[in-house]
């Protein structure tokens, strides 16, 4: 895989693991406000009535409900740029496509589709194929810690995450993209992810401890989150920062709507190169 491959896929799994725990946060907070909806101007007195953990439990269980999320991804990740869309169906089976600004040519975009135990990546009908099933364990486990883990993630998980936060609060309302919004602000630790997936249910806890190993491939060790929760209950905008060993994490998520239908296929046959042979030639490091 040459260097500009090389770099381009680094920011790609660094944008769909980022994307997959942003969104998740997105639909939690939109939960969150569900007891301040009705009147705007008591707005400054529910932090007060309710605690930012009695909200993140609504979030949980209100989080069950959503089967699909489409979103804008903007910031830098990986030491990389990353602009893009996306949309991920989470139910009944996990699959995502995202259109994002290729980091190494500016004015290309880069098409990438995860389905079935698969990322595609391609531009001009040209498309490159990652199967975690063919690679040597080591290259699968990098790639799976990179990209593919987000395919595990549940908003519910985020919302759970979130309560392990000492700092959680509300910042205030403010306006985005002309919608009056709750900006709510929180800071957790990975081992704080990891002692609150300790408790969870087995299958969370699987999908949590893919995160974590993630994030640790990153080398991140604290994520801050700051969200912000529209008057319709719905998260409009998300915000994740954190350092990792290729240098600072920062990416903001608008959230644009929530359980529409989202279809992703995989690419013509003919239109796709597996890279399986090619990353057991030692290129797994991407």
């Amino acid at each position: 895989m040459n260097a500009y491959r090389k770099k381009t896929v680094v920011a790609v799994l660094a944008a769909l693991l980022l994307a997959g725990g942003a969104t998740a946060c997105e639909n939690g907070d939109g939960a969150k406000k569900d007891t301040g909806a009705s009147a705007p101007a008591k707005a400054a007195e529910k932090p007060a009535e309710v605690t930012p953990a009695a909200y993140l439990e609504k979030t949980k269980k209100k989080s069950e409900e959503i089967t699909s999320l489409r979103y804008s991804i903007a910031g830098e990740a990986a030491g990389q740029k990353i602009t893009g869309e996306a949309a991920m169906r989470i139910k009944p089976t996990v699959a995502m496509s995202m259109t994002m600004d290729s980091p190494e040519k500016p004015g290309e975009k880069v098409d990438i589709r995860l389905i079935d135990g698969a990322m595609f990546m391609g531009a001009e009908g040209k498309w490159l194929k990652f199967d975690l099933k063919a690679l040597a364990p080591e290259q699968a486990k990098q790639l799976d810690s990179l990209g593919s883990s987000q395919q595990g993630q549940n908003p519910a998980d985020t919302a759970d995450s979130l309560s392990a936060a000492k700092d959680l609060k509300t910042v205030g309302e403010e306006t985005v993209d002309g919608q009056k919004t709750t900006h709510l602000s929180g800071t957790v630790s990975v081992d704080e992810l990891r002692a609150r997936s300790a408790a969870a249910t087995p299958e969370a806890k699987e999908r949590q401890e893919k995160n974590i190993a993630a994030l640790e491939a990153q080398g991140i060790k604290t994520l801050t989150m700051d969200l912000w929760i529209d008057e319709n209950d719905q998260a409009k905008q998300v915000r994740t920062r954190g350092t990792g060993t290729s240098g600072p994490m920062d990416i903001t998520i608008k959230f644009l709507d929530v359980n529409k239908p989202v279809e992703v296929t995989a690419p013509p046959a003919e239109q796709v190169m597996d890279l399986a042979e090619m990353m057991k030639g030692g290129e797994g490091s991407a």
